[in-house]
């Protein structure tokens, strides 16, 4: 069945209206029409089925059937710290990180950033959904505004959490970080924008208590540096693995 991602709010409707762009998906895109069976998820991650009762580009009506249980969702909670990067490769991040099942994105301006601000976030959040609906999440990863590197810290719930500061001119090897953390269920990863973090940034990490490692002895693109990172701590901690 198809799937599509909803406010709780709107699925308190008795019947539910879906509106614009996400009816013009379902009747346009995936050609749903009436009697069609299909899935609909909140924001908490809850889903159910639900029946199409009239469909057009801009109005489908549903009517909730049923419970559906579904697990995708990681054990772990990843939090993806992404220096601020020009182009498309935030695009590409987003997307990836997505489907390699992180739960936040957290775009930072540092130092060496060639981006310094952006009008992308509306862009990114979407991005996060079409990839979560795609890869069969049961949750969209959040995605923050950027900021800069050095408030990061002072995030909410980002204070008491453990993680690692990918560097190449320096670290443990991954291997041996990934033993030090082999416990914690949420974890924070930081990827440095081109040209990686400075000196100044990872010293201010270390000293929040966050381990510094490399990824080897090859200089990665910074999306596959964060796609390597993401894939290979899910893989040791996560599901991936398992």
């Amino acid at each position: 069945m198809h799937r599509i991602f909803l406010t709780k709010s709107s699925l308190l409707e008795r019947p539910t209206v879906i509106q614009d762009k996400k009816a013009h998906y379902l009747s346009s895109v995936l050609r749903c029409k009436a009697g069609d069976q299909i899935i609909v998820t909140d924001e908490n991650g809850f889903s159910n089925t639900a029946k199409i009762l009239s469909s057009s580009k801009k109005l489908v009506t549903i009517e909730i059937t049923g419970d559906y249980i579904i697990n995708t969702e990681s054990g772990l909670d990843i939090i993806l710290v992404q220096g601020l990067l020009k182009g498309e490769k935030m695009d590409i991040i987003v997307q990836k990180a997505t489907e390699l099942g992180v739960t936040a994105i957290m775009p930072v301006v540092t130092e060496r950033s060639q981006m310094r601000e952006t009008r992308k976030h509306p862009r990114w959040k979407k991005i996060a959904e079409e990839a979560s609906r795609q890869s069969g999440r049961t949750r969209v990863p959040v995605i923050q505004e950027a900021c800069p590197f050095n408030e990061i810290f002072n995030a909410p719930g980002l204070t008491t959490v453990k993680g690692v500061i990918f560097w190449e001119q320096g670290g443990e090897k991954l291997s041996a970080v990934i033993n030090k953390l082999s416990s914690v269920r949420k974890i924070c990863l930081f990827i440095g924008p081109e040209g990686g973090f400075s000196e100044k940034e990872a010293i201010l990490a270390s000293e929040k208590g966050f381990l510094t490692a490399t990824l080897g002895t090859r200089i990665l693109r910074a999306e596959t540096a964060a796609i390597s990172a993401v894939s290979v701590i899910q893989f040791a901690l996560g599901d991936l693995g398992s």
